[in-house]
């Protein structure tokens, strides 16, 4: 695992494990995640299926215009890289993203908050999608909700501290789906990855990946480049900027890429983020006397919207 360490969060003595994950790495794996296997099985099987279609069947969900969140995103539709504001030749990837399955209970008054709840695009060719994902996007909100509040334990505060800061989280998740190496219908530019460098924008991240092909490389803090292989069953879990910004940097946000793989590979990424209007500002627990905190407060919504809109192209 290259010090990318395991967990099971369903022992006690999880959150001092999670503190120190987060502190050395910023990645780790769960296990004890108590999220169903046939939850995971059938959204996972429904994404590939969702890439198998004709790419016509997949257009007619591409995301309307550049800058959308959800819907289809084709190959060299996105630049990670760009986030950090690195020109980097666009990711070797295709990609398919939802947001909410549940309209807010709440009055929308700022107009960019809109974005962050616009309708899902579901293709009619592959209603088991819709559902399955639907169960997937829920099971996996009750776990980032679980994994914050044991993290909130680890940082000494009470566990339900982020509750109401998350409790109309505009959260995002994606299947990516990366051509090997091997296809010779998708060429590679020079300088090209799967995912070009970057770290995720919102709280935290709960990816599922690829059992038979690798590619998920993490910087440790001695710039070295790492492989993330995790256990059978296990999920893996990063920190965003969000939880970075949190700690005044005492947790890391780490730099992570996905290389191009020999054979086709996917994944499923769930990008947990606070509400549009949650400010994300330094917590009590993390400034010590004399210390001054190391960001700004920002709201979580306009940041988050202006990281993604960043990276996308045209096509």
């Amino acid at each position: 695992m290259s010090g990318i360490p395991v967990i099971d969060v369903s022992r006690s003595g999880s959150a001092d494990s999670i503190a120190r994950a987060c502190e050395e790495i910023g990645f780790f794996c769960v296990t004890g995640h108590g999220v169903p296997d046939s939850v995971l099985r059938a959204s996972w099987r429904a994404a590939r299926d969702f890439f198998d279609l004709p790419l016509a069947a997949r257009m007619r969900v591409a995301m309307p215009y550049a800058g959308y969140p959800y819907g289809y995103s084709p190959l060299s539709g996105e630049t990670l890289a760009r986030s950090l504001g690195d020109a980097a030749p666009p990711d070797r990837k295709q990609s398919f993203a939802i947001g909410p399955v549940t309209k807010p209970a709440h009055d929308i008054t700022d107009p960019d908050e809109e974005f962050a709840w616009s309708p899902n695009l579901w293709p009619d060719e592959l209603p088991a999608l819709h559902e399955s994902w639907t169960a997937r996007y829920s099971a996996l909100s009750q776990l980032a909700a679980r994994l914050l509040s044991l993290m909130a334990e680890s940082l000494h505060l009470p566990g339900h501290y982020f509750d109401t800061m998350i409790d109309r989280h505009t959260s995002a998740m994606r299947a990516l789906d990366y051509p090997g190496a091997t296809d010779s219908s998708v060429a590679i530019a020079d300088g090209q990855w799967g995912a070009s460098a970057h770290t995720d924008y919102g709280t935290l991240t709960i990816l599922e990946t690829d059992p038979d092909q690798p590619g998920l490389q993490v910087r440790r803090s001695d710039d070295e480049w790492v492989d993330v292989d995790p256990p059978s069953g296990s999920l893996v879990v990063n920190l965003g900027d969000a939880m970075e910004r949190w700690t005044n940097d005492r947790w890391r946000s780490t730099l992570h890429r996905v290389t191009i793989p020999a054979g086709r590979r996917q994944s499923i990424a769930f990008f947990h983020n606070a509400n549009w209007d949650a400010v994300i500002e330094c917590l009590p627990t993390c400034l010590a006397t004399g210390e001054t905190a190391r960001h700004s407060p920002i709201a979580a919504g306009p940041h988050l919207m202006g990281k993604f809109k960043s990276t996308v192209n045209r096509y």
